[in-house]
């Protein structure tokens, strides 16, 4: 008599396992180091692969470590996205950003009327949010248009890289500059300022009074700048240095934003904005590529066309699904698993979990797991409910901290809350798909420029897990293939919805 046959169609739930890559055990590889029964057993029980998330797999340009947007987008497009970072790099290579026709207006308008030029960004090769490299072309482009006052307005990092390597990157925009015959560095300020993306504009309002007032801490060098800060790159205090004269923002001005990815400087470019116009200052402004800011910037780049994807998928088969995650990566399991598409569709229910006062993230690496959890465990026993789409968050977000042992907590807390979400998958007699977005807490050390080791929380190019937990009636279990992509998630999980992928999805049911 032969086996049972697996039963696949069905409910089910999506967990998304933030910062979930694979790597063997080492000393720094948080993921290895934690005590992780669950995840253990997930892997080797249940049919499992591991997917490709970075690089051209993704829509990123080759060797380019994977990041939460394009992961989400990706899983909800079932089809790698040509990437904001990689269009930009197409705009460069082509010429065209260069000779961009709304680039040539505004540089030739601000030589003509005798005005400054101000470029803020992060400025670092992490490729997650900007490039430093970028800005040569940008510089370029200026210097041929003959604009006279060129300020860099240098947003140091230490997340997408090693930290502490901020003077080096400050060091090669000034080398960018020369080259390019444009441009001096007129402040700096690290991104947990700059960058924050979680309504904290207590922290935001240092880097706007910083590029528009000149209010910040003198300096007479970068080296100063950055050895201001006693928490690393990301928290250098706002600083003016002392060699740029009349580098705040004046009326007449023009602003260009180069960081490619939007969310974690939408906030400051609104406020920013903001400030400038309640101050009576008439600034124009543009952006690399193209920004979801309340007031319209104008974009150097498009973005690619991510519809056709899942959320269309469940829309048109009449499917109701609930996302749910913390805060800080809510917007992943709506926004870019929905194509980067704030239409929230009929049958679509969202749940944001919030947090209570500012995160510490290496003092409470356990975030608001337990209200995550609760709330999947209450979706996957409502009969309503065809998928429930969760983040969890931890282990990326706390690893982004480089904290180690604080990383190793999160792993653990993550460990425990799949484990409860399984059963409750079991009770409610629902599959699950469980994958990582990208990697990131199991490679937590880096090679510095310098040469040294250094603690590392941003994310890497390794592979990432991905299984699926089927409905069975008997003890018979598919086998994944050894080689799959993020592409192919979203058919995958309509396969198991017992649909068919979409006709604008090219990545394969697994299954």
């Amino acid at each position: 008599m032969s086996a049972p046959e697996p039963v696949l169609a069905g409910r089910g739930v999506l967990l998304v396992l933030d910062g979930w890559g694979a790597a063997p055990a080492a000393e720094d590889n948080a993921l290895a180091l934690a005590h992780t029964p669950v995840l253990d057993d997930l892997v080797a029980r249940f049919p499992s692969t591991l997917a490709e998330a970075s690089g051209g797999a993704v829509g990123l340009l080759p060797g380019t470590v994977g990041n939460s947007e394009i992961g989400h987008m990706v899983i909800g497009a079932g089809r790698p996205l040509p990437y904001d970072s990689l269009l930009v790099q197409q705009a460069i290579d082509t010429g065209a950003l260069r000779t961009d026709p709304q680039l040539g207006a505004l540089l030739e308008k601000t030589a003509t009327a005798e005005r400054a030029l101000h470029l803020i960004g992060l400025c670092s090769d992490g490729q997650i949010h900007a490039h430093v490299e970028h800005l040569g072309e940008l510089l370029a482009a200026a210097h041929a248009h003959q604009v006279g006052r060129v300020f860099i307005h240098a947003i140091t990092d230490g997340r997408d890289v090693a930290d502490h390597t901020g003077e080096s990157y400050l060091a090669r925009v000034t080398e960018i500059a020369a080259e390019a015959g444009a441009g001096q560095i007129a402040t700096v300020i690290g991104r947990g300022y700059a960058m924050d993306k979680a309504g904290d504009l207590d922290l935001t309002e240092h880097a706007v009074t910083l590029v528009a007032d000149g209010r910040g801490a003198p300096a007479d060098s970068v080296h100063a700048a950055v050895a201001a800060s006693d928490r690393g790159d990301e928290w250098v205090p706002a600083t003016v240095l002392t060699t740029a004269e009349g580098a705040s923002v004046a009326d007449g001005d023009a602003v260009l934003f180069f960081n490619f990815r939007s969310d974690r400087i939408q906030q400051f470019a609104d406020r920013l904005g903001e400030h400038l116009a309640h101050t009576g200052r008439s600034v124009e402004m543009l952006s690399l590529a193209q920004y979801d800011t309340r007031a319209a910037i104008p974009a150097l780049v498009k973005r690619a066309d991510a519809s056709g994807g899942l959320a269309d998928e469940l829309t048109a088969a009449g499917l109701r699904s609930v996302r749910i995650a913390e805060t800080e990566k809510f917007e992943h399991v709506t926004y870019y698993v929905n194509g980067r598409d704030t239409t929230v569709r009929d049958g679509e229910e969202h749940v944001r979990i919030t947090a209570d006062g500012k995160a510490d993230y290496v003092a409470r690496p356990q975030m608001n797991l337990d209200r995550v959890t609760t709330a999947v465990v209450e979706a996957a026993h409502r009969k309503d409910v065809d998928l429930v789409v969760a983040n969890l968050a931890n282990i990326d977000v706390v690893g982004h901290t480089g904290d180690l042992a604080a990383t190793v907590l999160a792993c653990e807390a993550t460990d425990t809350a799949v484990g409860q979400i399984l059963q409750a998958a079991r009770d409610s007699h629902r599959w699950v798909l469980a994958v990582g977005d990208h990697g990131n807490a199991e490679q937590m050390t880096k090679q510095a420029p310098d040469g040294t080791v250094r603690p590392y929380g941003g994310h890497t190019t390794n592979r990432v897990p991905l299984v699926v937990v089927p409905l069975t009636n008997g003890t018979s279990e598919p086998v994944l293939p050894e080689s799959a992509t993020l592409a192919d998630v979203a058919p995958t999980l309509l396969r198991l919805l017992g649909h068919k992928p979409g006709s604008a999805m090219t990545g394969r049911p697994l299954l």
